[in-house]
């Protein structure tokens, strides 16, 4: 674990979180997202790497990393899609979303071929500041119909760049999950 002035910083599969640090995940993330965090939206959090910020026994930030496919300009890749990022309100500002954010992205440089993330409108310019690049082009999704446009998503999504050539003016496509696909 790392320090983080007063906090520190650990990282575990969710295979290795106790009921209690999912149960305080689910907490940190409707306390951060104002009770606008749908189970499905937790759901996708889970089954792969986890950042956790404690602070004594609260935790205060959280952010995970999971596989997914994308597909783009004829090739899947192996993604490490960041998902569940959350400060706690009375802990924002003080470097905890920057420690989560860089755990996370080792993870992805160091398993994934590409990273990518889909933004709340208050996120955009926090992972721009941090080399994420937004997807100029368009965003889809392989449905279980095939692939269909998902234009609401469009100026949402970042990707950070790894092994993969990415035409950034080309077409992504997630694959298909429950609730809400990016």
């Amino acid at each position: 674990m790392a320090a983080l002035r007063s906090a520190e910083i650990r990282t575990a599969h969710t295979a290795s979180l106790s009921a209690a640090d999912l149960r305080a995940v689910r907490e940190l993330l409707d306390e951060a997202f104002g009770g606008d965090f749908s189970d499905e939206d937790y759901e996708h959090g889970l089954g792969g790497m986890h950042a956790l910020v404690w602070d004594a026994a609260t935790l205060i930030a959280h952010g995970s990393v999971i596989m997914r496919r994308l597909l783009h300009s004829g090739r899947t890749l192996r993604t490490g899609y960041v998902e569940s990022v959350a400060v706690h309100p009375d802990h924002r500002g003080q470097g905890h979303g920057n420690a989560v954010m860089t755990t996370l992205e080792a993870i992805i440089s160091g398993g994934y071929e590409i990273g990518a993330l889909s933004s709340s409108e208050d996120g955009l310019a926090f992972y721009a500041s941090r080399g994420w690049r937004l997807w100029r082009g368009t965003a889809s999704v392989l449905s279980p119909g095939g692939i269909v446009r998902s234009p609401e998503d469009d100026g949402a999504i970042f990707v950070l760049p790894g092994s993969a050539q990415l035409q950034s003016d080309g077409e992504l496509a997630c694959d298909w999950r429950e609730g809400d696909p990016w």
